[in-house]
């Protein structure tokens, strides 16, 4: 398939122009090759991604995160990402963690999703424990049930005041830091940036599969337990 045509699936889903000002999605790498027949679906563009893209024969890698460094190596393949306005398409990185969890959100903003929905606590830690098994929670109120969830995968905590602001009991993000957690009047659940957005893959892949061959890379968290 041309790669163009397949790049145009993509900005279907998630148009190029929903991404912040800052972000760089969209061709990272554009070769002069355009014929694609396998596509290699990643989270992350790093050294052991691409070379299981070069193994497997890959055409183009798709990924969620742009590049912020491109070594001269990876300008043999196309690479192509969709940040930021993934984020915020319906059915994106957000969407489909609340999916996953098995609730229901609606879209507040740009990026929030906002969960109207009396939960316990302990039973909402299970269910996001279920996807992200090392997530940390934040509770300087003992707080025992909450009735309104807001979430934003990936680093969301920028959005923590919108939370609030839209009477939020409850934030479901990752890369909490310190200072953020010891202040915070709500309960927070860090769920890791890597557990919050590596579903997204699977959506990506729905999307072309029954276009070109599908690779789904092999990638874990940086972060490990000691």
């Amino acid at each position: 398939m041309n790669k163009y045509d397949l790049v145009d699936i993509i900005e279907n889903f998630a148009p190029l122009e929903l991404q912040e000002k800052w972000d760089c999605s969209g061709w990272q790498v554009e070769t002069t090759s355009q014929e694609v027949k396998k596509v290699l679906i990643a989270l992350t563009v790093n050294d052991d991604v691409f070379n299981q893209a070069v193994e497997k024969h890959c055409d183009m890698i798709f990924a969620h995160h742009p590049l912020f460094n491109i070594p001269m190596k990876f300008s043999k393949i196309d690479i192509y990402s969709a940040h930021t306005n993934a984020d915020k398409a319906l059915g994106g990185t957000t969407d489909t963690f609340v999916e996953k969890i098995g609730l229901t959100a609606h879209p507040v903003g740009e990026f929030l999703r906002i969960s109207d929905f009396e939960i316990s606590l302990k039973d909402l830690s299970s269910k996001i424990k279920k996807v992200s098994p090392n997530a940390r929670i934040v509770n300087n109120k003992n707080i025992k049930n909450v009735s309104k969830i807001a979430f934003c995968a990936g680093s969301g905590m920028d959005l923590y005041g919108e939370a609030v602001q839209n009477g939020c009991d409850c934030f479901v993000t990752g890369d909490l830091k310190y200072h953020s957690a010891a202040d915070s009047e709500i309960v927070i659940i860090d769920a890791g940036h890597f557990e919050t957005e590596i579903l997204i893959k699977k959506v990506f892949q729905s999307l072309i599969e029954n276009k070109v061959e599908v690779v789904i890379a092999d990638e874990k968290s940086p972060f490990q337990n000691i």
